[in-house]
C-alpha cells in the first residue's frame, strides 16, 4: 500500500447499489461510512457483499472501536477509525484487528471465514497479515502525539480529517494556516514511519496539492456527492436547452 497511488470514494447510501456501481467503474476501493451515514450492521453487510461481488476492496469507517469486529467478520479489508488521539489508544485499537497477540474474537462462520470453508489457522494467518487499520487524525490534541501514533505497530496508515481540524481551530478563512500546518505535520509523521497518508478530496486540484505534500491515497467525494453533482448538471443542461427552445418559438 505504501507508495501506491489509489483512488476511492465514501459510500453513504445504506444499500449495496452504490458500492456495486462504484466498484464496477474501477475505483481502487470504497469506504463504507458508518460514522456519518445511516449504516447499521445489516446494511453494512449488504454493502460489503456488493464490494466482494465487484472485487472491490472495502474499508469501513466505524463510529467507534466497538464496531470493528462486526465489519471484519463481514469481509471488510480494513477499518478507518475516527478520532484517534494518542499512541496508547492506537495500540489498544490495533489489538482488535489481530488474533495472535491481540484481542479479535475468533470465528470462521462469517463471510471473512467463507462460512467455515477456511481452516482455522489459515484464516488467522491471512487475517493477521492483511487487515488494515487506518487511524484518522482530526483532533488538535492528536497532533502532539502524531509521530508516536504513526509509529505504532499495527497502525497501517493515517487519514487526515481536515474538516474536523478546521472546525476545531475555528478559523473560517478559505485556507486556514493552522490546518495547513497540521496537514504537513501529519504527512511528515507518516513519512517518518513509512506509512501512507489518506485524504478526502473534492476534486483533482485538492488531490494535486495534497499529493505534492506526500499523500498517496485519495478518497474522492462520495456516492451522495456524485449524485448531487450529476443531478445538478443534468437539471442545468436540460433547463438551458428548454429555455433556448422557448426563446426560439414563434408565438405570433
Amino acid at each position: 500500500m505504501a507508495g501506491d497511488k489509489l483512488v476511492g470514494t465514501f459510500v453513504k447510501t445504506p444499500t449495496g447499489h452504490a458500492t456495486e456501481i462504484v466498484g464496477d467503474l474501477g475505483y481502487d476501493f470504497v469506504v463504507i461510512d458508518q460514522e456519518h451515514a445511516p449504516f447499521d450492521r445489516t446494511s453494512s453487510d449488504i454493502a460489503l457483499m456488493a464490494a466482494r461481488v465487484t472485487d472491490t476492496p472495502a474499508l469501513v469507517r466505524v463510529p467507534g472501536p466497538d464496531w470493528i469486529l462486526s465489519v471484519l467478520d463481514g469481509g471488510a479489508c480494513g477499518v478507518l477509525v475516527p478520532h484517534v488521539k494518542t499512541a496508547a489508544e492506537a495500540r489498544e485499537i490495533a489489538a482488535l484487528f489481530r488474533y495472535r497477540g491481540g484481542g479479535r474474537g475468533f470465528a470462521t462462520s462469517t463471510r471473512a471465514g467463507r462460512y467455515t470453508s477456511v481452516p482455522m489457522w489459515q484464516h488467522i494467518a491471512e487475517a493477521d497479515a492483511n487487515m488494515v487499520f487506518v487511524a484518522q487524525i482530526e483532533d488538535p490534541v492528536a497532533l502532539d502525539e502524531v509521530d508516536a501514533i504513526a509509529a505504532v505497530d499495527g497502525v497501517d496508515a493515517l487519514f487526515i480529517g481536515r474538516g474536523d481540524l478546521t472546525a476545531a481551530f475555528g478559523d473560517d478563512a478559505k485556507d486556514p494556516p493552522e490546518v495547513r500546518r497540521a496537514v504537513e505535520r501529519i504527512i511528515k509523521a507518516a513519512r517518518n514511519s513509512n506509512k501512507p497518508v489518506s485524504v478526502f478530496v473534492g476534486n483533482a486540484t485538492e488531490a494535486a496539492w495534497l499529493g505534492s505534500l506526500g499523500a498517496t491515497v485519495f478518497v474522492l467525494s462520495s456516492d451522495q456527492g456524485f449524485m448531487r453533482q450529476a443531478a445538478a448538471a443534468g437539471l442545468r443542461d436540460l433547463r438551458d436547452t428548454v429555455c433556448q427552445e422557448r426563446v426560439g418559438l414563434d408565438v405570433s
